[in-house]
């Protein structure tokens, strides 16, 4: 048993039965014994790998669509360029390599890493150096001024809370114990507002989950750009409206039960890309778009091939799985998507669009 684990277990002892959100939280921010704040789990020592880690050109296109978004508005003289959830700060140094040739873009650009972990945040500092970066430990903190953010696989990290359909109401699933041993079970049936409108699309015994978190760090992000102007790329698995239990476990790029070893284990869940787009109002979503659709348009295949050119054996061979992966239906093509959002006045993004008085952007 882990020390997080006893540590829960006399919780649950004591005061009862937790949510999937308290315990998504204790297992990855515990100050002690949580997953982030004891380790970095990037890379193939790590427990998994993200697409900066993949290769290289996840970053550059980024950056340059970044780039090419800020001119689209004007090239602002000072802007604000962040990341939320920076990992090891792989995607933020390949997107300030990519847009050195940019003209001003740099001399306007004025880094800010959104990130909790003490261990990660060593690392992006060592990443970026000699670059001037700011750290913070929430999206309140962020200047008011033009915003260009990035968020890759960040919303997957944020703790979810999970309801299941009975009837007209919902029992949320919780966190107890069965003996000594972490257990899930169901509250009673309660009428939930927040999900008043999945009445429409479950049916009894349907799982949804909720994200109690990302509004607020949406309606953060969406009243900078709306205030100064900017865009924001949101980057992860899910889909525009979620139906199911998505939480999952993974250690040595394996997945393991969610409950069996807490903080040990990475804790993720699908992201539901219909709650950032409506909780991000008043901007105007684009439509969400598959990652390797939207990588194709930005034109990796292309830069996978001018990289080629230099490679040989074994590092050919792992170029071309990057490109693979980043891109293929089979891999992270299909499952990760794409919101871009801007204000209604602004340029379409990059690799991304709008349609005429869209609704969802489904």
């Amino acid at each position: 048993m882990t020390p997080l684990a006893r540590i829960l277990q006399r919780r649950i002892a004591t005061t009862g039965p937790i949510s999937v959100a308290d315990y998504m939280a204790d297992c990855l921010l515990h100050p002690d014994h949580g997953y982030y704040a004891t380790r970095d789990p990037f890379g193939v020592a790590g427990d998994f790998t993200t697409a900066p880690e993949i290769s290289q050109m996840f970053g550059e296109l980024l950056g340059l669509a970044l780039a090419q978004a800020w001119l689209d508005q004007g090239a602002p003289a000072s802007f604000t360029l962040a990341e939320l959830g920076p990992g090891r700060g792989t995607l933020m140094a390949d997107i300030l390599r990519a847009t050195r040739g940019v003209p001003g873009f740099h001399t306007a650009t004025d880094v800010h890493l959104v990130e909790a972990s003490p261990v990660l945040r060593s690392a992006q500092t060592k990443a970026l150096a000699p670059r001037a970066i700011t750290h913070h430990n929430t999206v309140d903190t962020l200047p008011d001024a033009p915003l260009f953010l990035i968020a890759n696989e960040f919303f997957d990290a944020l703790p979810i809370r999970q309801f299941q359909r009975e009837a007209t109401g919902w029992r949320e699933r919780q966190v107890g114990l069965d003996g000594d041993d972490l257990s899930f079970g169901l509250t009673a049936p309660l009428p939930i507002r927040d999900l008043a409108h999945r009445l429409e699309d479950t049916r009894d015994g349907d799982l949804v989950e909720l994200c109690p978190s990302a509004p607020a760090i949406m309606s953060q992000i969406a009243t900078r750009i709306e205030a100064h102007g900017g865009a924001a790329l949101i980057i992860d698995y899910g889909d525009w409206r979620s139906v199911g239990d998505t939480l999952q476990a993974v250690a040595a790029h394996d997945h393991v039960d969610p409950l069996a070893t807490p903080g040990t284990a990475d804790l993720t869940a699908h992201v539901d890309f219909e709650v950032l787009a409506r909780t991000a109002t008043p901007l105007t979503p684009h439509l969400l778009t598959p990652q390797g659709l939207f990588l194709e348009r930005l034109g990796i295949t292309q830069r996978a091939q001018a990289l080629a050119q230099k490679l040989t054996g074994d590092a050919l061979e792992a170029h071309i799985e990057a490109h693979r992966r980043l891109t293929h239906p089979d891999e992270m093509g299909t499952l990760f998507k794409v919101l871009g959002l801007t204000r209604a006045d602004a340029p379409d993004l990059p690799g991304l669009a709008r349609t005429p008085n869209q609704a969802d952007p489904a």
